[in-house]
């Protein structure tokens, strides 16, 4: 089953909205087709939920059961669930033509670990401030970073990322 909601964030005039919104439905929705298939192949019980957040098409697998099988196709540390989103963008792109953004989550793994990332944030952000020390965190994949660089903001400080793929990790300036 799936259910969509919207929650557009960004400031536009109203004909760029509507073209922006309609755009990332659609791609919501060609995701939620695209994933249903393949619950279907693996034989997976899951309800598809789209959402349209900070401009970028969001859709969720989740269940109802407390059932592990979804954890399946999260894998270890989410590295499944990159897999797939990276496939679901690619099916986005056969159909549109143009790049995708969509964020997946599967069992609310990756909004558990935007909390617990956002928490990192906001601790590396504190202890900056009050060492006056740059705080150098472990390597992260780019959405991880991205949430810990809006929690530093959020926080008042600076952070940039450094090094190369796959050791890309987040810097935390002091004031």
């Amino acid at each position: 089953m799936k259910e969509s909601t919207v929650t557009d964030t960004q400031p536009q005039t109203a004909a760029e909205g509507t073209d922006t919104l309609s755009r990332l439905e659609q791609e919501g929705e060609i995701a939620a087709d695209y994933l249903e298939g393949l619950l279907d192949i693996a034989d997976l019980d899951g309800d598809i939920d789209m959402d349209v957040e900070a401009d970028r098409a969001s859709v969720s697998i989740i269940s109802d059961s407390t059932s592990r099988d979804l954890q399946k196709l999260v894998g270890r540390d989410g590295e499944v669930l990159e897999a797939l989103q990276e496939l679901t963008r690619l099916a986005v792109n056969r159909e549109t033509g143009d790049r995708s953004r969509l964020m997946l989550d599967i069992a609310g793994f990756r909004a558990r670990k935007r909390e617990e990332l956002a928490g990192l944030g906001a601790k590396a952000a504190q202890e900056a401030k009050s060492t006056g020390q740059p705080v150098k965190l472990d390597p992260m994949t780019p959405f991880e970073r991205k949430v810990v660089h809006d929690a530093v903001a959020a926080a008042g400080l600076r952070s940039e990322s450094e090094g190369e793929e796959p050791q890309r990790r987040v810097v935390v300036l002091p004031a």
